[in-house]
């Protein structure tokens, strides 16, 4: 079996970069057999979720590092973050077109659609959180914090009170490659946007460099990676009245190698975390039940950053992955609003 999906992923690599022939790269048919020996089975738990007939699909390559994933079905695409290249790319389903969306776009990291089905995005570059109002209008919704600079916003998800909670590691400011190299002025927290007032609140500061983080399907706990601990660890909060955070605790220890990074949810409460940095077999995404427990692996021929559901279904998971895109079709629906 390991032989037979290394091969695999040998053969996901053939795609074109979407560059030199965009529609040819999106629409190439999933490689080897079914079932796809890439999505791998760690509890009998997993086989509902896992379609007999569905199979790893490369989208497109060619980018740097892709980051940030978020699907708009009014418009039947995908937007996300090439970090480096400082830009956000966009993926067509109805012909695979691949095409830039924005550049410049100050180093882009995690994006997420708002109540309103506007765009929010940490960006690097800014040390700020934006909205892109439906008009194309941008809108700095933080910026600082009691009156000093932010970071590097990372990730970002909206609760259904319309309030946008994000992550502010330092991993913008430490050099030029995703940003520019500063001197940090605050601690890395996780922090609160009201959705009536704007109001920046602090959330919590007991995470060491909080990178992904994601609500449950009730909105009752919100998880979030510890990218500080080594090796690293998926928190957990209780999310109380006026979103006060309390409980902080260890929802998943890693174990080395392992590398958690950003995540959503579907309707089970299952983590689809992005996965790998240690090893090749470990790249890809790693799927962990609401007990804490791994239940499956989609392995993928690259190290994959963070995911998100999509389609019309919202049945199928994007998987931005170094420098391409993969999707799979699974038997669940992510959540609305990840």
């Amino acid at each position: 079996m390991i032989s037979e999906r290394r091969q695999l992923l040998r053969g996901l690599g053939s795609a074109a970069l979407f560059a030199a022939t965009p529609a040819l790269a999106q629409r190439e048919a999933p490689q080897g057999r079914y079932p796809d020996p890439a999505v791998e089975v760690l509890d009998p738990s997993f086989n509902r979720y896992r379609l007999a007939l569905a199979a790893v699909e490369r989208l497109a390559t060619g980018f740097r590092w892709s980051e940030g994933p978020v699907w708009f079905g009014d418009q039947r695409c995908l937007i996300w973050s090439d970090i480096p290249n400082n830009r956000l790319m966009r993926w067509h389903e109805g012909d695979g077109r691949v095409d830039v969306f924005r550049e410049p776009a100050n180093n882009p990291n995690g994006n997420t659609r708002d109540r309103q089905g506007r765009l929010i995005t940490c960006e690097h570059l800014t040390r700020r959180v934006t909205r892109t109002e439906l008009d194309g209008r941008i809108t700095v919704l933080a910026d600082s914090f009691d009156g000093k600079k932010l970071n590097s916003p990372n990730d970002v998800v909206v609760k259904s009170d319309g309030s946008i909670w994000f992550t502010d590691p330092p991993f913008g400011v430490l050099g030029f490659y995703e940003g520019e190299m500063a001197q940090p002025e605050l601690p890395t927290n996780i922090y609160r946007i009201d959705g009536t007032s704007g109001q920046v609140t602090l959330a919590s500061g007991d995470v060491g460099r909080p990178n992904g983080l994601a609500f449950s399907p009730d909105e009752r706990i919100l998880y979030v990676v510890e990218a500080a601990a080594s090796p690293r660890v998926i928190r957990a909060f209780d999310v109380g009245e006026g979103g006060r955070l309390s409980n902080n605790r260890i929802f998943f220890q890693c174990k080395d190698g392992e590398t958690p990074d950003g995540f959503r949810l579907d309707v089970d409460g299952n983590l689809w975390c992005g996965w790998g940095m240690g090893t090749p077999e470990l790249d890809g995404v790693r799927v962990i039940n609401k007990d804490g427990v791994p239940i499956g692996h989609i392995h993928l021929p690259e190290r994959c950053a963070n995911v998100t559901f999509g389609g019309r279904h919202r049945n199928r998971l994007f998987m931005p992955a170094s420098r391409s895109l993969y999707s799979l079709y699974v038997n669940t629906q992510g959540i609305a609003y990840g």
